[in-house]
């Protein structure tokens, strides 16, 4: 079983591309909401984040990892794999 994992992010935005690739060389499927695209989304990743309002914000099976760094110093630390793993 893989986690499920939800990204909100915008376009141009070098962090989410960042984030976006490490998932990709990990081989996990994400659900990527763009908050530029559908502002509307914005507040609800707002509110999930607990008050974050920066993209890229990630989720995994509805736990907030954190923006790109957080992802990169879970990874870093050996804590991502088994998140993602479900």
């Amino acid at each position: 079983m893989t986690a499920k994992v939800e990204i909100y992010s915008s376009p141009f935005c070098g962090y989410c591309a960042r984030a976006k690739s490490l998932l990709r060389r990990k081989g996990v499927d994400f659900v990527e909401y763009d908050v530029l695209e559908r502002p509307d989304l914005r507040d609800e990743m707002v509110s999930r984040a607990g008050g974050r309002t920066s993209v890229p914000q990630i989720f995994a099976d509805g736990k907030h990892l954190g923006g790109s760094d957080d992802i990169y110093a879970l990874d870093a630390d050996g804590k991502l794999d088994p998140i993602l793993a479900g």
